[in-house]
């Protein structure tokens, strides 16, 4: 419920604060005093868009902060929870703030945590359903008839159900549509991979086979140059007799051993050439035994040489590097396999679109069965609750058809029309071609009044929804606004006497100048102001005793609840 509302510098509005109670609440004053301040406020609470033209004249910022209790509100109070913005010291109290800079920036808080709009649009949902003059208008528009039925059937899950199944029909018939346009693209992308991985699975090179055959084919083409070479290497450093490496540093180390006792300076060469004797002579035993198992193959060296040649052409006709022949194969057999793939899946598609297409039809038949039993039932309720508003003759139904040529969609495939006659004889037809402004106005606001049944919004308000409605009507509208406020705050800005008398409290809002600028004020009103309002709205701005002995009827007529 909202508790308390606080506006500065927004619009016409220099500051005011209004507390507000429960039950109904009604909202007066003068024409262009600004009686819809309050409601623009809190559209803006609620997530609307905000510019520059919202701050008041000469401001730098408008702000306007809503209270809510959270009593009467669980949706909210989840919803606070899940999204961890629930007061610390009281969960059943919410207050939203909404700042607007002169430059048109705004900002948005929840409970003194910064938030994005589309989150003040979720938590609002839940505290305050708004019916603006416009309102009724709406309900010419065939998705907002559909709409009201849905929600008084509750068909939240059946949509659900239905939307599913629609979109993964839909979902089936793209990736169908698409297999089958690139059907010859793939047909013939299919037929030069088959060609191409056939010949690289002949071929078959192995994960850094290259490498290794470009090493042996090096290796065996020059195996005489390198057995010759290791081969003399091994004689100058060890076997010569007349002169060796190892033999000539041996001599030397054996020479200068002898001399250390002159000339201790010459142990470390000492030291020095006995490693080099030990490295040469392991050395000279390595080329023995690379000499001794060096091979001279030339049938391998035919073999590695026509691979290598192989692998290198087949490189160039791929336009690819040796080295990366390997994963260029296993590129294309992946590619292959995933075409495979596609045919395969293409032939398994037909059946699976043909079951979701029935899904889709079983799932909108079942939706279009609990619309119709729900519209039959609203539109009785309907057709009761608008003969008590001076329609006594009104019949009220709401056909829903199920049209299997229609365009599926998300949301089924009815056809939703609410029909309407208001005098006898009368052929049912649609809203638009039957009603007047003022039969609109009602139907609307019965349809209002019965759909809370499936709206559980604490807080109502009506933006003068009563517009075309005088006399008896009028006073029957404000008793159901009355009626409605047992179980709802609701508020209703009005400018007929007749249904702010019914309200539980009023609000009146006034607009003063001093010649430079102008301020609203909204007041709550006494018994007697409230009677003193009401004469005006009777009687204009000169107050008449007669007009003033109607508004304390009018009050002393309302039945107390």
């Amino acid at each position: 419920m909202l508790s308390h509302l606080s506006v500065k510098n927004f619009a016409v509005v220099k500051e005011v604060n209004i507390a507000f109670e429960s039950g109904m609440t009604a909202v007066t004053g003068e024409t262009g005093a600004g009686k819809s301040i309050a409601i623009d406020a809190l559209s803006l609470c609620m997530g609307e868009r905000a510019d520059a033209s919202a701050v008041r004249k000469g401001a730098d910022k408008a702000e306007i902060i809503a209270y809510f209790s959270l009593l009467d509100s669980p949706k909210a109070r989840d919803w606070l929870d899940e999204n961890e913005l629930v007061l610390d010291d009281d969960a059943n109290t919410c207050f939203i703030r909404r700042l607007i800079s002169k430059e048109g920036r705004s900002k948005a808080f929840i409970n003194g945590v910064p938030v994005a709009l589309q989150q003040l649009k979720q938590l609002g949902q839940h505290l305050i359903a708004i019916h603006g003059q416009n309102t009724h208008l709406q309900l010419l528009k065939d998705d907002v008839q559909r709409k009201l039925v849905d929600d008084f059937a509750a068909n939240h899950k059946a949509l659900e159900d239905t939307r599913a199944a629609y979109q993964h029909w839909q979902a089936l018939a793209k990736e169908l549509n698409r297999l089958q346009d690139a059907a010859q693209q793939r047909a013939d992308r299919e037929q030069l991979l088959s060609y191409q991985v056939s010949e690289l699975d002949e071929f078959a090179l192995e994960d850094g086979e290259f490498t290794e055959l470009e090493a042996e084919h090096k290796r065996l083409s020059n195996g005489q140059t390198l057995l010759e070479q290791a081969q003399m290497s091994f004689y100058n450093l060890y076997e010569s007799d007349e002169f060796n490496a190892l033999k000539a540093i041996q001599t030397s180390m054996d020479k200068l051993a002898d001399l250390q006792e002159h000339d201790p300076a010459l142990a470390p060469i000492v030291t020095m050439l006995n490693d080099a004797s030990i490295q040469v002579e392991e050395a000279a035993h390595e080329l023995r035994s690379y000499c001794d198992h060096l091979e001279i193959d030339p049938l391998r060296l035919q073999q590695v040489e026509k691979r290598y040649s192989t692998a290198l052409e087949l490189a160039r006709k791929h336009q690819v590097m040796a080295e990366e022949l390997y994963a260029y194969h296993q590129t294309l057999s992946s590619e292959l396999a995933n075409l495979n793939a596609d045919s395969e899946r293409l032939d398994e598609l037909n059946a699976e679109l043909e079951a979701a297409h029935q899904a889709f039809l079983a799932s909108s038949k079942a939706l279009s069965e609990s619309r119709v039993k729900a519209a039959a039932k609203l539109a009785k309720q309907v057709e009761v609750q608008i003969r008590t508003l001076n329609m006594p003759h009104a019949t009220f139904t709401i056909d829903v058809a199920y049209n299997p040529a229609a365009k599926p969609s998300a949301i089924g495939m009815d056809e939703i029309a609410m029909l309407v006659s208001t005098n006898p004889g009368q052929a049912a037809d649609r809203l638009d071609k039957v009603v007047s402004g003022g039969e609109l106005s009602r139907i609307g606001l019965a349809l209002q009044v019965i759909s809370r049944d499936s709206d559980l919004t604490p807080t109502l308000i009506f933006d003068e929804v009563d517009t075309g409605i005088s006399g008896p009507t009028a006073s029957i509208v404000g008793q159901l606004l009355r009626r409605l406020g047992k179980e709802n705050q609701v508020m209703c800005v009005t400018h007929l006497p007749q249904v702010a008398a019914q309200a539980h409290n009023q609000l009146f809002v006034t607009k003063t100048t001093d010649g430079n600028e102008t301020q609203t004020h909204i007041l709550a009103l006494t018994e007697q102001a409230r009677i003193d309002e009401l004469a005006r709205l009777l009687a204009g701005d000169k107050i008449t005793p007669n007009a003033l002995a109607n508004a304390r009827e009018l009050l002393e007529n309302v039945q107390p609840n």
